[in-house]
């Protein structure tokens, strides 16, 4: 739950100024899609937040469900979701002011329960379902299998490999079909960088 703890501690930080009204997490391995002014757009314009949330069967999903959690977290509530999320304001308030489910989490997610795949999944399913699109903003590849998505190096970054992740899959988005579904992309290895820089302007419009 300590990474929990330093979302929280993140999102406080960021809501003390009040121009802020989208807070975006990603890890040091994330790369934009798209160039500021599309991702701003995207997110200032969108009627939901984006915080990834599924019932998952099995050991790493309902098995790291504490029985001690009952009532107030029923195994039939627990979910399951990607760490990397975007939130408005209104959210990130009431995560950051929850007193009810997070001290439940701190007690009882330990050991082989990660807070930060479950705690906020669990959270905004149970409170704030038509506030949230179920999904994440960031794309990774669980194709190879494994606790951990495949990491892109440097000879795996092409003009046409960003195109693709940029455009590759369709979703809704405020309640109609679109082909832009992510707007960040992970894992790139570090040495990937200086392929990035270069087709960054091509492909992005940086």
């Amino acid at each position: 739950m300590n990474m929990v703890e330093a979302e929280r501690r993140l999102l406080a930080n960021a809501l003390m100024d009040i121009s802020n009204e989208r807070f975006v997490l990603l890890s040091e391995s994330c790369i934009p899609l798209f160039n500021f002014s599309t991702v701003y757009d995207y997110l200032i314009n969108s009627t939901k937040s984006f915080v990834e949330s599924y019932d998952l069967p099995g050991p790493v999903g309902r098995g790291r469900y504490s029985k001690m959690m009952s009532p107030l977290i029923t195994l039939e509530q627990w979910r399951k979701g990607s760490q990397w999320f975007e939130v408005d304001r209104f959210l990130a308030i009431e995560v950051i002011t929850d007193q009810t489910y997070y001290p439940v989490f701190w007690q009882y997610c330990k050991n082989d329960c990660y807070g930060d795949e479950h705690y906020l999944p669990t959270f905004v399913d149970m409170n704030f379902p038509t506030r949230n699109a179920y999904k994440t903003l960031t794309y990774v590849d669980w194709s190879k299998g494994g606790p951990h998505p495949n990491r892109f190096r440097r000879e795996e970054v092409t003009e046409e490999f960003l195109k693709k992740l940029r455009t590759s899959s369709q979703c809704y988005y405020n309640e109609r079909i679109v082909n832009v579904c992510h707007l960040f992309a992970r894992k790139f290895s570090p040495n990937s960088l200086d392929k990035l820089l270069r087709f960054a302007p091509i492909v992005m419009n940086f």
